[in-house]
C-alpha cells in the first residue's frame, strides 16, 4: 500500500479524536525508533552494521572478554558476506525495506497526527546504523524541542530491543549538558488499535485469497529462553497479542499457531521454532498456511528473506502446498491511526 498524504487519507478513527482546535506544540516532537539496517546490500556495510549489532551487551550477554575475540575474530569475517547475498535478496528500490517503511511510517504519523490536531514534528532513528538516536535527539533540540516522545517500534517489550533503545537515549543524556523532558513508551502489545490494524491486515489477506488457509502461523522473534527465566516479559507479551489477535478474528485454539524465529547461537531459545514447526506441520499434511509476523511493525529482513523466503521454502519442500505470507503492517492506514493513538496518549498534557 503506497504512502499518501495524511490530509487525504487519514482513517475517521483518527479524524473521531480530532479536538475543535488545532494546537501547535512546537516545544513537543515525537521520535520513532526501530532496530536498524545496513546502508547497503555489501559486505563492508553489513560488516560495520553486524559490528554495532553484536557488541550490545543487551543482544549477547556473554562477558565481553570472551565475546569480542569471536565476535571480531571469527563472524566478522565470515557472517557479513552471506547476510549481504540474502539482504541484496529483498533490497528495495528505495533501499532496505526496513529503513523505506520506518521512514514512512515517520512521515504519515506526523501527518496523521496534524489530522488529529497535534502539531509536533515526528522523526525516524536507528538503535543500530542511521540516522542514529543520538543524532536525532540533537537535531530535535536544535529546532527547539524540549520534550520528546521516545517511542520504540517495538509492541512487544524485551530488554534485547525496547531497553537498548532506553541505553542508547541515557548514553546520549549523559553527555548532554541541557536535557529535554523525555517520556518512553515500553510496551503497546494488547493496546485496542494495533490488535486491530493487525486483525484488518488479516482480513484484508483473506479477502484477496479467497478466505484462510487451514492455520495461521504468528512468527515472533526469538530471545534466548534465559532471558526469560531473568524476568523478561517478552514471550508473555507475544503471547497475549496472539490470543487476543486470535479473539478479534474469531479463531479457535487449533486455527493458530504460535512460533519464534531468528534464533542466534548454539543456547535454548524460545519454542516452537518457526521453521521446524513449518516443516512438521507439513509433515503431517498440513498444504495451506497462513504466515505472519505481528511483533515486526516493518517487513526487513527477517521477515522478507527468513519468513517469506527461507520458511517457505522449508515448507513446500517438506510436502506443503501453498504459503501465504502476511505483509506487516508497513504503512496500513490503520496501524499509523494505532501509531497516532498511542503517540497522544503518551503526550498527555504537552499538547493541549
Amino acid at each position: 500500500m503506497p504512502a499518501q498524504p495524511a490530509s487525504s487519507t487519514a482513517p475517521a478513527a483518527a479524524s473521531s479524536l480530532r479536538p475543535a482546535a488545532t494546537h501547535h506544540a512546537a516545544n513537543a516532537a515525537v521520535l520513532l525508533c526501530n532496530l536498524g539496517t545496513p546502508e547497503a546490500p555489501t559486505a563492508p556495510a553489513l560488516r560495520r552494521y553486524l559490528a554495532q549489532f553484536l557488541s550490545d551487551p543487551r543482544i549477547v550477554e556473554i562477558p565481553r572478554a570472551v565475546w569480542l575475540p569471536i565476535l571480531h575474530g571469527i563472524i566478522l569475517r565470515v557472517r557479513p558476506a552471506k547476510s549481504a547475498a540474502k539482504y541484496a535478496s529483498i533490497w528495495m528500490q528505495e533501499g532496505s525495506p526496513l529503513a523505506v517503511w520506518t521512514q514512512r511510517q515517520a512521515v504519515m504519523l506526523r501527518g496523521w497526527l496534524g489530522e488529529a490536531g497535534v502539531q509536533v514534528p515526528v522523526r525516524h532513528a536507528m538503535r543500530y546504523g542511521q540516522p542514529a538516536i543520538a543524532a536525532q535527539l540533537e537535531a530535535l533540540q536544535a529546532e527547539g524541542v524540549d520534550r520528546v516522545l521516545v517511542l520504540p517500534l517495538y509492541p512487544q517489550y524485551s530488554a534485547t530491543t525496547t531497553a537498548s533503545v532506553a541505553d542508547d537515549v541515557a548514553a546520549w543524556m549523559r553527555r548532554t549538558r541541557r536535557l529535554p523532558e523525555l517520556r518512553f513508551v515500553n510496551s503497546y502489545h494488547d493496546h485496542p488499535a494495533y490488535i486491530h490494524a493487525l486483525a484488518q491486515s488479516v482480513r484484508d489477506h483473506w479477502q484477496r485469497e479467497g478466505g484462510p488457509a487451514e492455520l495461521l502461523v504468528m512468527s515472533f522473534h526469538g530471545i534466548p529462553e534465559r532471558a526469560v527465566r531473568l524476568g523478561d516479559p517478552y514471550q508473555a507479551e507475544c503471547l497475549a497479542t496472539a490470543a487476543l489477535l486470535a479473539q478479534a478474528l474469531g479463531l479457535q485454539p487449533s486455527q493458530y499457531q504460535v512460533t519464534f524465529q531468528s534464533r542466534f547461537g548454539k543456547a535454548k531459545w524460545l519454542e516452537p521454532y518457526t521453521e521446524p514447526t513449518l516443516i512438521a506441520l507439513a509433515q503431517r499434511g498440513t498444504k495451506r498456511v497462513d504466515v505472519m509476523c505481528p511483533g515486526f511493525t516493518s517487513d526487513c529482513l527477517e521477515t522478507l528473506e527468513e519468513i517469506n523466503q527461507e520458511a517457505r521454502e522449508a515448507f513446500l519442500h517438506a510436502g506443503g502446498q501453498e504459503f501465504r505470507y502476511i505483509p506487516c503492517l508497513n504503512d496500513h492506514p490503520l496501524w499509523i491511526t494505532a501509531l497516532s493513538q498511542i503517540a497522544r496518549q503518551h503526550m498527555g498534557g504537552w499538547t493541549g
